[in-house]
Order: C-alpha cells, then sequence, then structure tokens
C-alpha cells in the first residue's frame, strides 16, 4: 500500500511538472521560431530592437551557481563530518537543530543581509580590481553560499548517518583508526548521499530569485571574451531568475514576441532546476 501511494504522488508530480513546461514551451513558442537555436546561443538581449540571445542569463546563473556551491560543498561537507562522526548524540542533535533552522529562513531576509552587509565587504576586498560596485555575480555566489550551507550540511549528515554504526565498530575492531574508518568506511559508502545532496544544492542555486536579484547587479549582456577569464565575476550579471523577476516581465505582458521570449527562460529554467533536482534526488533515494 505504501508502495502504491509513493508511485500515485511520484506520478502526480510528474503530469504536474509536465503540464507546467508545456505551459511555458507553447507560451515560448514565438521566440523560438524566430530565434531557432541562437536564443540560446546569441550573446545579445536588446528587447526594444527584437533580440533575445539568453547565453549571458545562462551564463550567469551557472557561475553564480558554481560558486556557491564551491563555497558552500567543502566547508558543508567537512562540517557534516564533525557533526556526524565526532560530537556525541546530545550535542550533534542540539547543533543540527539550529542548522536546519536556518535552512527555513525566507531568501528574502538573506538578500537584505547581503545588501546590508556582504554588498560593501566584496567591494572593500577586491577594491584593488576597481569594481564599478559591490554587486557583482562574486557577491550573489558568496551569499548563495551562505545559503546553501545548511542544506548541504544537513543532508551530507543524514548521508553519514545512514551507515550502521556497526560497521564503524568492526573497522575499529580490525585495528583502524577513527580517521582511517572515516576514509576507508563511511566516505565511499555516503559518497552517493553526498553527491546527491550538491546535486539538490546546486538545483537550489539555479533556482533562487530573490537573494539573488538583490545583489546581482542585473546587467544585460556580460558575457566574458575569455570563458576561463573570473574577471566578469567581479562586474554586475544578469541570471535567469533575476531577469524573471525584474520589472521586464511586466513590460514584456504588452508584446507578443517580448513575452514569449521571457516565458522562454521559464523554460530554460525549469530544464535546468528539474534536470539537476531530478537526479539529485534519484541518488539520494538510491541510497537511502
Amino acid at each position: 500500500m505504501t508502495r502504491a501511494f509513493s508511485w500515485l504522488f511520484s506520478s502526480v508530480a510528474f503530469l504536474s511538472v509536465l503540464l507546467l513546461a508545456g505551459v511555458f514551451f507553447r507560451a515560448s513558442l514565438p521566440v523560438w521560431q524566430q530565434e531557432g537555436a541562437a536564443y540560446v546561443t546569441g550573446h545579445q538581449w536588446f528587447y526594444r530592437q527584437h533580440q533575445f540571445g539568453a547565453l549571458s542569463l545562462i551564463y550567469g546563473s551557472i557561475v553564480v551557481s558554481l560558486i556557491a556551491l564551491l563555497l558552500a560543498g567543502p566547508l558543508g561537507l567537512g562540517t557534516a563530518l564533525f557533526v556526524a562522526e565526532y560530537l556525541p548524540r546530545r550535542l550533534r542533535l542540539a547543533v543540527k537543530l539550529p542548522i536546519e533552522l536556518l535552512a527555513g529562513i525566507p531568501s528574502v531576509v538573506y538578500g537584505l543581509l547581503g545588501i546590508l552587509l556582504l554588498r560593501d565587504w566584496v567591494y572593500d576586498v577586491f577594491e584593488r580590481f576597481e569594481p564599478l560596485s559591490g554587486d557583482t555575480l562574486l557577491t550573489a555566489g558568496i551569499l548563495l553560499a551562505i545559503m546553501l550551507l545548511p542544506t548541504v550540511v544537513s543532508l551530507c549528515e543524514d548521508a553519514f548517518r545512514s551507515i550502521p554504526s556497526a560497521q564503524r565498530r568492526a573497522a575499529r575492531a580490525l585495528g583502524l583508526t577513527r580517521a582511517e574508518t572515516i576514509w576507508c568506511v563511511c566516505l565511499p559508502q555516503a559518497w552517493q548521499g553526498i553527491t546527491s545532496a550538491f546535486l539538490l544544492a546546486l538545483g537550489r542555486a539555479l533556482g533562487e530569485t530573490v537573494a539573488v536579484f538583490l545583489v546581482v547587479g542585473r546587467q544585460d549582456n556580460n558575457l566574458p571574451t575569455n570563458w576561463l577569464s573570473p574577471s566578469p565575476w567581479l562586474q554586475a550579471g544578469q541570471t535567469l531568475t533575476s531577469k524573471l523577476g525584474s520589472s521586464e516581465t511586466n513590460i514584456a505582458y504588452g508584446d507578443p514576441l517580448h513575452w514569449s521570449a521571457i516565458m522562454g527562460l521559464g523554460v530554460l529554467l525549469l530544464l535546468l532546476t528539474g534536470g539537476i533536482t531530478l537526479l539529485g534526488t534519484l541518488r539520494r533515494n538510491r541510497n537511502a
């Protein structure tokens, strides 16, 4: 019975996502018909001239999300390892509770803190590189890392705690130290859950709107001449979510082609976040 309900709810959720994707795709058909593949690969977004190239938005979303994951991933994994393997049970519960509470704080609160504190700090630290302001892709990435950290810690800690304690005791009985037990027994078995935690965190980072909107600067067409150069990270940029959350969405409603371009961004965002989140969830369920 439990399995039947699980399949039922999963099917309803999957059909809901397909219906939503169909609505977005149908609304975005005009821009796909006009731009074709250039809608994804195009460098220029000038809606007054009906030029719609979303590559700079995709680039901004990926850069911000990867910065967040690179910062939150190792720190979150180390924290989860310490909480799960070194802290005693009572202290572990006392530490995990505020971590999970931090994960529930609304993103607008993080965004306001980013405006008040993080934006000026980024400008002061990187002043020698002459950024125009503290509203940059890097600022948005650091803010997202702070937001993702509780999620990464909680999910990675769950992955470590899913390993039976008997395996740890057996490893210690064979003469392994605690560090060797963690390295040889715990990490290999928890790795699938850890990767799923990173994927779920990446999916959340790609879909975050309010906090990114407040600190990213919202400058269109910020693409590097050298894709490996980090110099655009200290410039104002734009992401898929910040574009969808901007006033341009209201402006676009009176222009069918512009509106379809905005809906096309919804399709791209849904594909990115949905695919990564689905992959992370499948890996987590397999690990469970």
